[in-house]
């Protein structure tokens, strides 16, 4: 492992479709922002029911991304 210092974002990422289109939602916006995105981590996925069937999804994430030297 090499000596790498990283820093931790939380973000939520939502969805018409789908968990995995909530998390690449996420990874996607905060990747216009942020540089060396490496690693994520799903922390909590909630939910909205309307009329008796999932209306959206919505994925929290930590993102780790690495300090240049």
């Amino acid at each position: 492992m090499s000596d790498n210092v990283y820093a931790v974002s939380k973000v939520v990422g939502t969805s018409k479709n789908s968990v995995e289109d909530a998390i690449q939602n996420a990874i996607s916006t905060a990747a216009s922002t942020l540089k060396n995105l490496d690693w994520f981590e799903v922390k909590e996925v909630r939910g909205l029911i309307d009329d008796d069937k999932v209306a959206y999804y919505q994925v929290s994430l930590e993102l780790g991304f690495r300090y240049e030297k």
